[in-house]
């Protein structure tokens, strides 16, 4: 079956209409997907899925021990429910350390404004890294993206601001407790693997296994590990653009890989 539980719009930091997304998920024949943009749950306003199912969804930004660790909340509540004010919180952490980016990067001799990097947001709650670095790469200040990314806005460079989120531990508990299942995004990007275990002590209930770079021997690895934990296995794309992500929307994996997850948000 072909699934995607791990997609971005506009509404934080991918190129696409909330619309545009779902036509793409269409085309590629995908059945059941989630958006998960980062911190917000904007893009499921108004949104019809058609003929798919959709799962509600959300990626949240946590920082641990050095990592930057993703937490994908499955299931939640659209209206009000105690994820509101988490994510109130991420986003104004976000806007906080997205004016103190612009603000060293001006020192250092890159005039760009907060102005420039919202309107690369569209405006949009959720307000990042890749939102400052368009607005260099616009501005012609860089060549690129990457260019941005690895000369002024990682650690080391003149625009870098270390993240300013909520734990990951924080993350799961709000997700539990507004009614999702909160799962860890894109294992083979930690640091520190041990963190897995961790998480799963303290109520995570899935790991992305599934994942766009995973490696066939990674995939085989965050399986064994799901089930040594009992964790549910998910699967996503991450996908934010095309010109990023090649292979576009949806990931074809077997149900019974993703059958406990599913009776879980059904």
């Amino acid at each position: 079956m072909i699934v995607d539980f791990h997609s971005h719009t506009n509404a934080s930091d991918g190129t696409l209409e909330p619309a545009q997304l779902v036509a793409a998920m269409r085309k590629r024949g995908v059945g059941i997907f989630s958006i998960t943009d980062h911190d917000t749950l904007r893009a499921y306003d108004g949104l019809d899925a058609g003929a798919a199912r959709i799962v509600p969804g959300i990626e949240i930004n946590t920082t641990w021990r050095g990592n930057d660790v993703h937490v994908l909340g499955y299931g939640l509540p659209l209206g009000p429910s105690p994820l509101v004010a988490t994510l109130e919180h991420n986003r104004s952490a976000r806007r906080e350390r997205m004016r103190r980016m612009v603000t060293q990067l001006r020192g250092a001799g890159y005039d760009i404004s907060e102005e420039q990097v919202l309107a690369e947001s569209g405006h949009g709650h959720a307000v990042g890294r890749p939102h400052v670095a368009k607005a260099l790469v616009r501005s012609g200040l860089v060549r690129d993206i990457d260019t941005a990314f690895r000369t002024l806005l990682g650690a080391g460079g003149a625009g870098y601001v270390p993240s300013l989120h909520i734990t990951p531990h924080a993350a799961i508990e709000v997700i539990a407790r507004s009614g999702g299942v909160p799962v860890l995004a894109h294992p083979g990007r930690l640091k520190d693997e041990s963190i897995v275990d961790d998480l799963a002590a303290a109520g995570l209930i899935g790991l992305e296994v599934f994942y766009a770079t995973h490696t066939p021997s990674q995939t085989a690895h965050y399986r064994a590990l799901a089930a040594r934990l009992g964790l549910v296995m998910t699967a996503g794309s991450d996908f934010h653009d095309s010109r990023w992500n090649g292979r576009g929307v949806g990931m074809d994996v077997d149900e019974d890989d993703v059958r406990s997850f599913l009776e879980l948000v059904a």
